[in-house]
């Protein structure tokens, strides 16, 4: 029952998208950009059509010519020979000027001719010099008796009489007996009767047959036109089925080797050139799938190995840092080198301390097991404690922080833990590289997001900068001094934590400009962010952001050989 109301279903689909005719050019035009198969076979039928039409309609005009040509000299083959016969038996009789004989002889000659010419139609008329009392009356007959010479012109007349032993024709619309009119040819001689003179002689010969035959012929030209463009058609898509079927699977295949299914393979078939090309790919995708396994437990080892040796440098590191921290603490005795080295063994030591903890976080990265507590938190809030807790150090580098908080107060789903990190990450980087300048850190939401921009007005970097500010120990000026004491794993972190909670962190910058983070998080977890609230493109230059805090003119770059950049990533 199931399965049938599926397919009622589906077929109802299917007639409704028949129904909805609007929908065709958008399906058509979707269909040709995506079915090479579709837009091939289309192509070819369209230029078969053409091909044929211009067959079609030349061959039907060389026929058409053809059977008029050809029924003319038919025509006035048989008028000359029965001119010809006509003429012999005036000049073989003997009339000796009798009226009555006359007559009869050119009656005589009018039965002869409508034996001998195959025309039904005739007449004959006397060319008039002046009165004769011998001469026999005109003749006609057929569709030329209704009046006299009422089918032939005067260009016909005057060409007959002028010449008699020539013959002459025209094209001429013959009525019938219905009231309709075929096509047909008047054919004109002179006749020289005895005693008499000249006589006209004009035979009509009806082509209605030829009409018949042009359109028997031309109807069966269409149909074999059109049968040839159904059969092109359908060997187009024969052909091009047996090509683009391994295409296809070619594709499908590709797709899945792209997701990450390493074991799929081509179906090799025969021994052509989709073969060859079949057992290509399968080669190179053997070839993929060991330099990625190879990859990977390289990878795994490597993994290993920074695990390893973080956890065991930690036992050690504990006895330095305590060590480290006795002697620091007991500084003020010493003279002062041996106090600075006590100082600055004691920095170095948890320099290396947060090194080791930043290496083991992204160890669990790189292994893929971390996990997120969620807790629901408000974003502006936490943003207010991170703000508060580095107030001095803050105050230390002469910046001036302020929150701009329009949105996200909120609760959302995130850890708490690693988003304050992030924060912490960003509005350091900020301080120290804000050269004094005000900070505006800024929250929004909406109803799909949550977002947290970070934005100082210091030094900026280059394009070049901006795309590897986020990849692991990179640094934009490795000469700058670090003040607050990074790792270089800080923006990696970051960036690993924001997409852990499905986020986005953006960057813009420019020199002499500035920096703006943006870091955007789901209020619904498993959906991206989008839109996000904020924008690292639109709010470099909002007027929430600038107007209100003064110090924020562009810095003036010196001029110097190399630019100068602002090193990040903590």
């Amino acid at each position: 029952m199931s399965g049938a109301r599926g397919a009622g279903a589906a077929s109802r689909a299917s007639l409704s998208a028949w129904r909805d005719w609007r929908s065709w050019p958008e399906s058509l035009s979707s269909l040709w950009r995506r079915s090479l198969r579709f837009r091939t076979i289309l192509v070819t039928l369209a230029l078969t059509a053409l091909t044929i039409l211009v067959a079609c309609v030349w061959m039907g005009l060389a026929v058409q010519n053809d059977l008029f040509t050809s029924r003319k000299d038919q025509v006035l083959t048989y008028a000359a020979r029965a001119t010809e016969a006509a003429q012999l038996t005036l000049d073989n009789a003997v009339v000796e000027g009798d009226p009555v004989q006359l007559e009869t002889l050119l009656n005589t000659v009018a039965r002869q001719l409508s034996q001998q010419s195959s025309s039904n139609s005739f007449a004959v008329t006397r060319i008039a010099d002046g009165p004769s009392p011998v001469a026999p009356p005109d003749i006609f007959s057929g569709a030329l008796s209704v009046e006299e010479n009422d089918l032939v012109s005067d260009g016909l007349r005057t060409a007959v009489r002028g010449k008699a032993d020539a013959q002459w024709w025209q094209s001429v619309s013959l009525p019938t007996a219905d009231g309709t009119a075929v096509p047909g040819i008047v054919v004109g001689q002179q006749l020289q009767v005895p005693e008499v003179g000249a006589y006209e002689l004009y035979l009509a010969y009806d082509l209605g047959s030829a009409p018949q035959t042009l359109g028997f012929i031309q109807g069966t030209l269409w149909v074999v036109g059109v049968a040839l463009i159904f059969l092109v058609g359908a060997i187009s898509w024969f052909v091009l089925r047996s090509v683009t079927t391994p295409i296809g699977e070619a594709a499908d295949t590709s797709a899945k080797l792209a997701a990450g299914e390493l074991g799929v393979r081509l179906p090799v078939r025969g021994e052509d050139e989709l073969a060859t090309l079949g057992r290509s790919f399968n080669a190179m995708a053997d070839s993929i799938e060991s330099q990625i396994k190879e990859l990977a437990e390289l990878s795994l080892v490597q993994q290993r190995f920074v695990s390893d040796v973080s956890h065991e440098l930690r036992t050690p590191l504990t006895t330095i840092r305590l060590a480290a921290d006795m002697i620091n603490d007991r500084r003020d005795d010493f003279d002062p080198a041996t106090a600075r080295a006590a100082e600055l063994l004691n920095a170095q030591v948890q320099r290396f301390e947060t090194l080791l903890t930043d290496l083991l976080e992204i160890s669990r990265y790189d292994a893929g097991s971390v996990q997120l507590e969620l807790e629901p938190t408000s974003l502006a809030h936490l943003a207010e404690d991170v703000i508060a807790s580095m107030s001095t150090l803050a105050e230390q580098h002469g910046s001036d922080v302020r929150l701009v908080a329009p949105g996200g107060y909120s609760p959302v789903d995130m850890d708490p833990r690693r988003v304050r990190r992030i924060v912490r990450n960003l509005l350091g980087n900020a301080i120290e590289h804000g050269e004094g300048r005000p900070i505006v850190v800024t929250v929004d939401s909406n109803q799909a997001a949550v977002a947290l921009s970070v934005r100082d007005f210091g030094l900026g970097m280059t394009a070049v900068d901006v795309e590897r500010v986020f990849d692991r120990f990179w640094r934009a000026d490795p000469s700058r001094k670090r003040t607050i004491g990074g790792t270089g794993l800080g923006l990696s972190i970051a960036l690993g934590d924001a997409k852990l909670h499905n986020g986005e962190l953006t960057v813009w910058s420019e020199l002499g400009r500035g920096t703006n983070f943006v870091l955007a998080l789901p209020r619904t977890a498993g959906r991206a962010p989008d839109p996000s609230p904020l924008s690292a493109d639109e709010g470099h230059d909002s007027p929430a952001a600038i107007d209100a805090l003064g110090l924020t003119q562009p810095i003036v770059l010196p001029v110097i050989d190399a630019p100068v950049t602002g090193g990040r990533n903590r």
